[in-house]
């Protein structure tokens, strides 16, 4: 069985695949009344779109969201809202080669073994054309969350990090890469070029950070908020690694060390004095930032030939061809943002269920 549907009290499901006339989501449990049109969408999906710099893939599409349901007078009616971005710039010959062996460490022979057939165009729903559903449906759970300020950055290429004393939130939005530290964007451009022209590709690390989550949602055991995230952010495409606050640095720490101390604060609320747990605490937000770090491996499709099968099992060499991202993770900022409102928008909604 497989499974398009994420969230709970909110869900969203996405549909379509890269090479299809459209793909879209329908975005189920959003409370009525919330003011919304294409234009506050839109933003999000722009951010995302493709050809927008030398950095990222070539397609051009315009990505223009259109609401199909779920809205009346500017206003959702707490019925499925159904969002559709039409496919205008599919090249689904650049895959020919692709029908006959599969791409290496891309999901061709895994889709294969499980299904017994597979669109090869594009990768069909293994292909991260299908991130911008996600991003579509996390613009309208950032309604649902007014209260909350979601702010994704990359602050690391091809293991080249950011200086975290460097960093500047105002630069996000002045270069390609979405990166906070104006040093390390000239430093990437260089290295993102050699990969591109060398027909390669390279990884990245996207860091995510929620700002004035109340205390309280997410749940013990079953249901933890980090739990949520993790899931979240494992379920988009190229990523292999996730962690919340201080995440596997946590484990060289000590107790003392790994600590969040707190201190009296106005009235109910404490101060604390550090955030190693990324804002959580037995999967219950503290009030404090929600911190999540994804690790995003280097695209699959390159024009590197590299030793593979084909469907009958010969060997044989491929390289990819058409139009890729360099660093897949670039793009991958919308994402996670995305996908960070739509788990908080969800843990609001449960946390309103049962706490009133």
């Amino acid at each position: 069985m497989s499974f398009n549907t994420f969230g709970h009290a909110f869900r969203f499901t996405t549909w379509g695949e890269s090479h299809g006339p459209a793909l879209g989501a329908v975005v189920d449990g959003c409370p009525p009344g919330l003011v919304i049109s294409e234009a506050d969408i839109q933003p999000f999906l722009d951010a995302r779109r493709p050809g927008q710099s030398r950095f990222t893939t070539q397609r051009q599409e315009p990505d223009q969201v259109r609401i199909l349901s779920g809205v009346f007078e500017g206003r959702t009616t707490g019925t499925p809202i159904s969002l559709m971005i039409e496919n205008v710039d599919q090249r689904s010959k650049d895959y020919g080669d692709v029908a006959k062996a599969y791409r290496p460490g891309h999901a061709d022979y895994a889709y294969d073994a499980k299904y017994g057939f597979r669109d090869y165009r594009g990768g069909g729903r293994s292909s991260a054309r299908e991130t911008a559903a996600r991003v579509a449906a996390g613009a309208v759970a950032r309604l649902v969350i007014p209260e909350v300020t979601v702010l994704g950055w990359v602050s690391a290429i091809g293991g080249d990090a950011i200086d975290p004393l460097n960093f500047d939130p105002t630069e996000i939005t002045r270069n390609p890469f979405f990166c906070p530290d104006a040093k390390a964007a000239a430093r990437w451009e260089a290295l993102v070029d050699n990969a591109r022209k060398a027909g390669s590709s390279l990884g990245a690390v996207v860091e995510c950070t929620a700002t004035s989550v109340p205390a309280g949602w997410g749940a013990p055991l079953y249901a933890k908020l980090d739990a949520e995230l993790a899931h979240a952010m494992m379920g988009i495409n190229a990523v292999k690694g996730v962690e919340i606050g201080d995440g596997f640095a946590a484990a060289a720490n000590t107790g003392e060390g790994n600590a969040d101390p707190m201190r009296p604060g106005n009235g109910e609320t404490p101060v604390f004095t550090a955030n190693h747990a990324g804002g959580i605490a037995g999967g219950i937000s503290t009030g404090q930032p929600v911190h999540v770090r994804v690790a995003f491996k280097p695209t699959s499709s390159i024009l590197t030939p590299v030793p593979t099968i084909t469907r009958e099992g010969d060997a044989t060499e491929l390289f990819t061809k058409g139009r890729h991202d360099p660093c897949v993770g670039i793009r991958g900022v919308p994402v996670v943002e995305a996908m960070m409102a739509l788990v908080l928008a969800d843990q609001k909604l449960l946390h309103r269920a049962q706490c009133g």
